[in-house]
C-alpha cells in the first residue's frame, strides 16, 4: 500500500507561512521552521498590540488634555470632575482635539466647568 502525503496541502500551508514571513531577516524569511515561529511571534505581537494601541492613545489624549488644563490654572482631575457636574459629555479624545487645534474652544469649556464647580 502506497503512502499518503497529502503533498498539495502541505506544501500550500507552507508556502502561506513563507509568504507572511517574507521581509524577514536572514533564514527567518525562507525556511519554514524558522518562519513559522517568526510569523507565531509577529502574530501574538500584533494582538497585544492592538490591545495596547487603544491605552497608549488614552494616555496620549490625557496628558495633552492635562497639559492644556494646567495653562488655564486647573487640574486634569478637576477638569474632569467639572465637566461630569456640568453635564458635558464629550470624550478625552475629542477634548485632547480641541485642547490641541482651538485653544480658545477649550479655554471656554474650562469657564463653563469653572462655573459648574
Amino acid at each position: 500500500m502506497s503512502r499518503v502525503t497529502n503533498k498539495p496541502a502541505s506544501r500550500k500551508r507552507r508556502r502561506k507561512i513563507l509568504k507572511l514571513a517574507k521581509g524577514y531577516f536572514g533564514v527567518r524569511k525562507s525556511r519554514f521552521r524558522e518562519a513559522n515561529q517568526a510569523v507565531m511571534k509577529a502574530g501574538m505581537n500584533a494582538y497585544i498590540d492592538r490591545r495596547r494601541k487603544k491605552r497608549d492613545f488614552r494616555r496620549l489624549w490625557i496628558s495633552r488634555i492635562s497639559a492644556a488644563c494646567k495653562l488655564t490654572g486647573v487640574s486634569y482631575s478637576k477638569f474632569i470632575f467639572g465637566l461630569s457636574k456640568a453635564g458635558i459629555q464629550i470624550n478625552r479624545k475629542m477634548l485632547a482635539e480641541i485642547a490641541v487645534k482651538d485653544f480658545e474652544g477649550f479655554e471656554k469649556i474650562i469657564n463653563v466647568v469653572k462655573s459648574a464647580v
